[in-house]
């Protein structure tokens, strides 16, 4: 599932986390809440499901043994320093998947979170998205994947907090997630998507 989120106009009227999460658990779709605000998200283009393919492809089996699980876009986040409970394309977690005391179904400490940018969310991915994921102690490497033109970027948690931004925009380039050891090319996450 593509995570877009339907900006400016929240679908609901303020609810609480509580009100969000009974309402997320029996939803057919999925929403992402904020501050109060419920954002329906969309379903993913041809191209984004091509390289969530890929990606699952060429991570799964890599970290296999390696004390580490990928998981896909149904596992929620929840970053309680700022409210914010969303579905992010892949998150990789090293050691126990912990999730936060009162709902147990929601993820705390990812160590790599993988966005696939489409046209309508790359601004807010790259933004404000971002900002509160940085929240995360855990996190160490936030990489987006362009499903719209061969581009990836890749942040890199520094040791004073600060983020180290990379990009690659040519298939022959490869770039390394150094929390699982695994260097993917562009070659292989591009493998078979047509762009719209």
């Amino acid at each position: 599932m593509e995570n877009e989120v339907k900006e400016p106009a929240p679908k609901y009227n303020y609810v609480s986390p509580e009100e969000y999460l009974e309402m997320e658990r029996s939803s057919q779709e999925k929403h992402e809440y904020y501050k109060g605000e419920v954002y329906l998200m969309s379903g993913a283009s041809p191209a984004h499901n091509d390289v969530a393919y890929n990606i699952n492809r060429l991570i799964a089996p890599a970290v296999h043994g390696k004390g580490c699980k990928l998981y896909g876009s149904d596992f929620r986040i929840h970053i309680p320093e700022n409210f914010l409970f969303t579905y992010p394309d892949f998150s990789i977690v090293c050691g126990k998947a912990l999730t936060s005391d009162i709902y147990t179904d929601n993820l705390t400490n990812p160590s790599v979170i993988i966005e696939i940018l489409s046209k309508s969310t790359k601004n807010y991915d790259r933004g404000m998205k971002f900002a509160l994921y940085r929240s995360i102690k855990t996190l160490q490497e936030y990489i987006l994947i362009d499903s719209t033109s061969v581009t990836v970027e890749t942040y890199t948690r520094q040791n004073d907090d600060s983020w180290l931004l990379k990009e690659f925009k040519q298939l022959s380039n490869s770039f390394t997630i150094s929390v699982i050891g695994v260097t993917l090319s562009l070659q292989d996450i591009y493998e078979d998507v047509n762009f719209d």
